[in-house]
């Protein structure tokens, strides 16, 4: 049977700086999430890269003396390494820079224009150079000597030049029902009633193109002016699949995706502006669409002048790999804001990974390498209290955990794989199987057997969050490795007796409670 496919993308990120904390948390998100369908028998597609066109790119590069070109190359390599020091597996980066991408931006806008949305008019009003967005009056508040602050913070400026424009004021009625016949689309709840109190307030025509700079997707048939970045940004979910050959092998396998992570910043581009181009040009809307929350550094909002960005190396030199992916996914019900902050770091992970799971795996094996001369013991007979903790720890956390994913509540996925490890905890204290050494060795090596049994369910369960770990545990246990599908979650007797195991090492060391200096946050 084919795999069914499974389309997940973030945001494609602004190479205008360095990747920071708020990069990492999406990418980190859509990576378990992506890892744990391919483990769970999908055929995944996950989609990320850089977004390299615009006002602000154009300057940058005209104050480092370079081109644009030059510029997005060198920037967008960042993401790139931030991915590999993150253990992310994208199947692909795409930059809008690329020819076949600038191919699939001008096809869209030509559908578009075809069905009648767009319109040559001229603009005039405030737009945030920072956020590539233009906001109404009612939308701005008041900053310092007059300037106007846009939703985001972001200082905007009175502009007025000739501009295409896209028909979203047309579009108010048939958003709302489509968001009535698909009231999965927008996640969190509560981010779906923000986006259609915005559209019930009433949608203005948008502005889609500029003529100041010339470095975008230029207009069709009309090459002074250059695409605003959403059009050009949001098409590169589709632009990755070989649109506008909608026959595309990878376009009727993965089209519509079925969820955009992004930021609760870039919601409405999402929710509104992207489905209403899509249904102009006659495509299929995405199945969903999952805004988050932002991070804030021990309680303060994160900004330059603060000096408290927190760079995804900070994270992993200072805390580990594992223990930056498995804290992001752990502390923050996805959809929520965050607050970073060290202590919690330090709590979270010694407590989880290193006294609770990193105990269980290092305790069982430490007594199995001792007492059952280092190979998987006989099971023997098992006894209820045996057959309750492998029910809890095979498909039934499986289920549990599945039906968090589909909710993509990654904290909550984790509370419980960390009940099975507080389950077997104390079935391991209850038991005690270094006492049963003395009184009932062959009950020993059954318990012992049950707890392996545990730790390799756990260890398949934990891949996606903290791969590498996880794969320690599982080489430890004796899995092979074509056999750590979500396939072999809760097998019976999958562990093999007699099989040699290898010297236990511990998994997930304790951190130290020390506060790094400030001045390192930042890369």
């Amino acid at each position: 049977m084919s795999k069914k496919p499974f389309y997940i993308t973030t945001p494609i990120y602004y190479v205008n700086d360095k990747p920071h904390i708020g990069h990492a948390y999406t990418t980190i998100a859509c990576d378990v999430m992506a890892r744990f369908k391919r483990l769970d028998g999908f055929d995944v597609k996950f989609l990320t890269g850089t977004d390299e066109h615009g006002m602000k790119v154009y300057q940058a590069a005209a104050k480092q003396g370079i081109s644009p070109q030059e510029l997005t190359d060198r920037v967008s390599v960042n993401f790139r390494d931030m991915n590999r020091l993150l253990n992310i597996s994208e199947d692909q980066f795409i930059r809008t820079t690329d020819p076949a991408h600038k191919k699939a931006v001008q096809a869209i806008w030509q559908k578009m224009q075809d069905a009648g949305d767009i319109y040559l008019g001229k603009y005039a009003g405030w737009y945030s150079m920072r956020d590539e967005a233009f906001y109404g009056e009612d939308e701005l508040t008041d900053g310092p000597d007059g300037t106007k602050i846009a939703p985001t913070g972001a200082p905007c400026e009175w502009v007025e030049e000739e501009s295409y424009f896209f028909k979203l004021s047309a579009w108010g009625d048939r958003l709302l029902k489509f968001y009535e016949e698909h009231p999965d689309f927008i996640q969190p709840d509560y981010r779906r009633n923000e986006v259609i109190s915005f559209v019930k307030s009433g949608l203005r025509d948008l502005s889609i193109s500029r003529t100041t700079f010339d470095w975008g997707v230029q207009v069709p048939g009309d090459e002074k002016h250059v695409m605003y970045v959403w059009v050009d940004a949001l098409t590169n979910y589709i632009s990755a699949l070989g649109y506008p050959d909608t026959e595309s092998e990878e376009y009727k396998k993965y089209w519509p995706a079925d969820v955009h992570v992004t930021g609760k910043d870039i919601l409405r581009f999402h929710a509104v502006y992207w489905p209403a181009f899509l249904m102009s040009a006659g495509l299929e809307v995405p199945k969903r669409v999952y805004a988050h929350g932002w991070w804030m550094a021990e309680g303060q909002k994160m900004s330059k002048s603060l000096g408290n960005v927190i760079s995804p190396e900070h994270l992993v030199n200072t805390y580990g790999l594992e223990q930056t992916r498995y804290f992001m996914m752990r502390e923050v019900i996805f959809g929520n804001d965050g607050d970073f902050a060290h202590k919690s770091m330090v709590n979270r992970v010694n407590a989880e990974l290193a006294n609770n799971i990193g105990n269980l795996v290092q305790r069982t094996l430490s007594q199995i390498n001792k007492n059952c001369e280092g190979q998987v013991p006989d099971p023997g007979i098992l006894e209820d209290v045996d057959h309750a903790l492998l029910n809890h720890a095979g498909q039934e956390m499986l289920i549990a955990v599945r039906n968090e994913f589909d909710k993509l509540q990654f904290s909550r996925a984790l509370e419980a794989i960390i009940h099975v490890a507080n389950l077997a905890n104390a079935y391991i204290d209850e038991q005690a199987p270094w006492t049963l050494k003395k009184t009932n060795p062959e009950r020993m090596k059954t318990v012992l057997y049950v707890l392996a049994e545990t730790i390799r369910n756990l260890g398949l369960i934990l891949q996606p969050f903290v791969p590498q770990a996880a794969n320690r545990i599982l080489d430890q246990v004796g899995v092979a490795p074509d056999a750590r599908d979500f396939a072999f979650i809760g097998a019976q007797h999958a562990l093999v007796k007699g099989t040699l195991l290898p010297k236990p090492e511990g998994v997930f060391p304790r951190l130290v409670d020390e506060e790094p200096a400030a001045q390192e946050k930042t890369a």
